[in-house]
């Protein structure tokens, strides 16, 4: 398989994701949609990004938003119908936009057709569809947690049997050691490509090879196995991108992920710069303070490791992770500022970038006064958990302004009209209230933007090969307040220098680069060797032969 760029189209490409619930209600019972979507393909054709990834909008009772799954191959009416998803697909295309659909393959609902029969007899031809254990209720076969709290294992008296699961009790997990479950799983997928999907983003794919007995999650020994007959499959039969969100993932691990080879996916979602603000050992919920020289460090090993033998995904949000702004920025006085600069340190990198809904607003993080504005189960069940265990409710709720799923959640802000422009109803979720003065309607027509800046990025990514091919170096490693580094080739160096705090620090790369081109700045002027607080420069430097 051949590794050109012009094959490889998605390594200059910009990825944008909608979270379809929180991005644009068509009909005003407040929630999102897909015709919603389609109104706004303006807008990101404006941005400039390449392919558009949607979370689930399959039917589902939405116990967890979406993510678990009771029919791959129907659209959840709360979303709208197959027509209109294929309208979607049609309507992207013509703007030069793929669209890339989310998939859940580790689990689905429990009320998925394959788990209503699966639970009705050990002798259904669907009960090994899932993973079983035998036992007696209230004797677990083993100790292990499911993710959102409480024990990984549900008792089913019909077949006196222990299911497991490692989400939520509605999200048992598929075997993916039966055959059958694969092809059935293969079949779905192939149909789905012939809709004309683009792509598809696999959630938490390093799972499906779990082998509970011996307590593995992630990462099980036949894991890779499944990956690549998934593959040959399904995907290379199609020009796709394709991504598999691997919390547990290491560079050896991404190099099997992302081999240039094709034989698995496209490009790996990795996730440990997300843990670093996180005590070691300890919850997501358990802050630590930030450190920079962690954070340059882990991206740094990610872009020398990966260079030339895998491909790794660029992002600072999803609708997993709180807003950047606010945990890596500054979401007050120098909102605007931090916003551009976090965007430029990520886009420089190697990789593909996503763009989450709102992150090119400069979107922040919200603070509700109480639980009951949350909607989030993983957010819910932690503040029971913290709250009967004696922890103080301004201590959880603090956890929550800095770590919730709902930051990322709340509805787009479009304008400064009612609800933000996202619904002529009551949205499912509050809008932020700071929506009257972020929002798109200010940004779009203002070159100052943050949105401005943004389309800057995207578009000099498709002008500059270095931004795709060039080899990392990071500089200034141990500096708690610079992050500094270059890419080149055998043409071109480019550098990225950011202060990433609030106070001005002396840079003197800054000085040494001043004969390059300055491609993007943070502020108005040429920057000097003392930056300002959360500035960044982007300079470029033809090579002479």
């Amino acid at each position: 398989m051949s590794d050109s760029r012009e094959q490889k189209w998605w390594k200059n490409a910009v990825v944008y994701q909608i979270y379809p619930k929180s991005f644009q209600d068509s009909n005003g019972d407040g929630v999102g949609d897909i015709r919603g979507i389609i109104s706004r393909l303006d807008y990101l054709k404006d941005l400039g990004i390449d392919a558009v990834w949607i979370s689930p909008m399959y039917c589902s009772p939405q116990n967890d938003n979406g993510y678990d799954i009771s029919d791959y191959q129907d659209i959840d009416p709360m979303f709208g119908t197959l027509a209109d998803m294929d309208e979607l697909i049609a309507e992207a295309k013509k703007r030069g936009i793929r669209i890339i659909m989310d998939l859940v393959l580790n689990h689905t609902s429990d009320e998925h057709r394959w788990f209503q029969e699966a639970k009705k007899s050990r002798e259904n031809p669907y009960h090994d569809y899932y993973v079983w254990r035998d036992g007696e209720p209230g004797v677990y076969p083993n100790e292990m947690k499911a993710t959102f709290g409480g024990p990984a294992w549900e008792w089913v008296p019909e077949v006196e049997q222990y299911y497991f699961h490692q989400f939520a009790v509605e999200q048992p997990d598929l075997n993916w050691e039966n055959p059958k479950v694969r092809r059935e799983i293969y079949d779905m997928i192939l149909w789905w490509m012939d809709r004309g999907v683009g792509g598809f983003r696999l959630d938490v794919i390093d799972q499906i090879a779990k082998e509970p007995d011996k307590k593995i999650t992630n990462n099980g020994p036949r894991l890779h196995e499944f990956l690549r007959e998934l593959s040959r499959e399904t995907f290379q039969k199609g020009d796709l991108i394709t991504v598999g969100e691997a919390w547990g993932a290491t560079p050896e691990i991404a190099k099997l992920y992302s081999n240039p080879d094709g034989s698995e996916f496209s490009m790996v979602f990795q996730f440990e710069h997300v843990g670093l603000d996180q005590e070691e050992g300890k919850e997501k919920w358990d802050l630590a303070p930030l450190s920079l020289v962690k954070l340059k460090r882990c991206l740094a090993r990610w872009q020398r490791e990966l260079y030339q033998t895998g491909w790794n995904s660029l992002f600072w949000d999803n609708h997993d992770l709180p807003r950047i702004v606010s945990r890596w920025g500054d979401d007050g006085e120098y909102r605007v500022e931090s916003a551009k600069m976090l965007a430029l340190v990520l886009h420089g990198m190697q990789g593909t970038p996503y763009i989450y809904q709102g992150e090119e607003l400069g979107m922040t993080n919200v603070k509700f006064h109480d639980i009951s504005e949350y909607r989030d189960i993983e957010t819910t069940n932690m503040y029971d958990e913290r709250i009967s265990e004696g922890y103080a409710k301004e201590d959880v709720m603090h956890s929550l302004y800095a770590k919730s799923r709902d930051n990322a959640r709340t509805p787009m802000q479009w304008n400064d009209g009612r609800n933000a422009g996202f619904t002529t109803g009551t949205p499912w979720i509050a809008v932020n209230p700071n929506y009257t003065k972020i929002n798109a309607g200010a940004q779009v027509n203002d070159p100052d933007s943050v949105y401005s800046f943004y389309k800057k990025l995207v578009h000099l990514r498709k002008e500059q090969p270095l931004f795709v091919d060039g080899k990392f170096r990071l500089l200034y490693e141990d500096d708690e307040q610079i992050f500094a580094y270059t890419r080149e080739d055998e043409e071109a160096e480019m550098l990225v220098c950011a202060n990433f705090t609030g106070t001005p620090v002396f840079c003197p790369a800054v000085e040494e680069w001043k004969d390059g081109d300055m491609l993007l700045h943070n502020y108005p002027g040429e920057p000097s060797a003392e930056l300002k607080p959360y500035e960044a420069v982007l300079y470029l430097r033809k090579k002479r032969n």
